[in-house]
């Protein structure tokens, strides 16, 4: 997006990939369809930054409508999906070669199997871009190199780059990740593998209600990698498998006018049967309802309702959706980009620290901070391109 509106100002763009093909994330993203927007992005609501003002200006001058026109202008088919979610009727593939035409329109030079080692300052202006090619030297540098989520095709050149100029970087790890068991829940639960559950994930004063995925190692599902983002190791996620329900109150009711009703059939009728039947023994014993007293009720309904999953961790960068943390925004002006330490230097996208939730928001802030980056970088003079 940066190069694109870069090369319609006139200026010589050149991207360095360091992938053998353009736009591997993008590929790889919902389920091969590209989550490439959602309608309701609202810099102020589903980013998590140290500086949550950060992100406004160019959420604000660049909007998901904005993207929605290039592609709609590109013939390519969408839909949205739920929760704003817009997603490529067909593949991803189509956003990526709806980017890499407009670069060659604009006459952006896009080299691959390019992984720069390092970009430093060059003593006469400017700056070296070492490969382990080549070297190039540009009067101006835009780092969109991203985070370290999928470490097969990331790369950690925004923070080292950051670290050697001197720029505060805030520390990075896994987001949008599957949480683990932690070693006495594994046992109990990695059976149940495969189960979906509708339910509200809450931590740290933040929830979610979508679903959540029982899976050998842990919990995922979109409730658990929202909630990834605000959990901290050490932190429990309260997790409520009966949103709907006061599941006290609806135990008693039942106690009054079943009373002969075993409580693994009853709660069959509420929850997939594999996971009663894990519960049983564990979270209750499986009598007839009527024979539990109200505070046995009450203590089964409050587990039902508030359910205290303490994980062992996250699988890690290796299934994370993005970074939380990156170089720090109070490095970078909201308005251009620019490294206030290092004029000629541009950060963009997740290579900051700003993170959106799960559903195109990431994608959405790529685009805006990169078409706002692009209307800053000004034409070089003859001579010193």
């Amino acid at each position: 997006m940066c190069a694109i509106n870069a090369g319609h100002r006139g200026l010589r763009v050149l991207v360095l990939e360091k992938g053998p093909k353009a736009g591997l994330k993008i590929l790889v993203s919902g389920g091969g369809r590209c989550n490439f927007t959602n309608v309701f992005a609202d810099p102020r609501k589903q980013f998590l930054s140290q500086n949550p003002h950060f992100c406004i200006s160019a959420m604000s001058r660049y909007q998901p409508a904005d993207f929605v026109e290039m592609v709609e202008a590109s013939g390519i088919d969408y839909h949205e999906k739920k929760l704003g979610q817009l997603f490529c009727d067909h593949s991803a593939k189509d956003i990526v070669a709806m980017l890499l035409d407009r670069c060659a329109a604009a006459g952006v030079d896009v080299r691959l199997r390019q992984e720069v080692t390092a970009v430093t300052p060059a003593d006469d202006g400017g700056f070296r871009v070492v490969t382990a090619r080549q070297t190039y030297v540009a009067a101006k540098v835009v780092i969109a190199s991203g985070g370290l989520s999928l470490p097969k095709i990331a790369t950690d050149l925004a923070f080292r780059t950051a670290n050697r100029l001197g720029l505060n970087v805030v520390s990075p790890r896994a987001a949008l990740v599957p949480l683990t068991w932690n070693s006495s829940d594994r046992e109990k639960y990695q059976a149940l593998s495969g189960i979906s559950v509708d339910a509200v994930t809450a931590c740290n004063g933040v929830s979610f209600r979508e679903s959540i995925l029982f899976t050998h190692r842990g919990l995922s599902g979109p409730a658990i990698l929202q909630i990834s983002s605000y959990w901290r190791e050490g932190d429990t996620v309260i997790i409520d498998l009966l949103p709907d329900t006061d599941a006290a109150e609806w135990l008693g009711t039942e106690r009054e006018a079943k009373p002969r009703q075993r409580i693994v059939s009853m709660l069959k009728t509420r929850l997939p049967n594999r996971l009663v039947e894990t519960m049983a023994g564990d979270w209750f014993q499986d009598v007839k309802i009527g024979s539990c007293s109200p505070r046995q009720l009450a203590q089964l309904g409050a587990r039902l309702n508030a359910w205290q999953f303490r994980p062992g961790g996250s699988e890690g960068y290796r299934t994370a959706e993005v970074t939380l943390g990156g170089i720090d925004t109070n490095e970078v002006s909201s308005k251009t980009f620019e490294v206030k330490k290092v004029p000629g230097l541009y950060a963009i996208g997740e290579a900051l620290d700003v993170t959106g939730w799960l559903g195109g928001y990431n994608f959405q802030w790529a685009w805006a901070s990169g078409w706002c980056c692009a209307q800053h970088l000004d034409p070089i003079p003859p001579g010193r391109e």
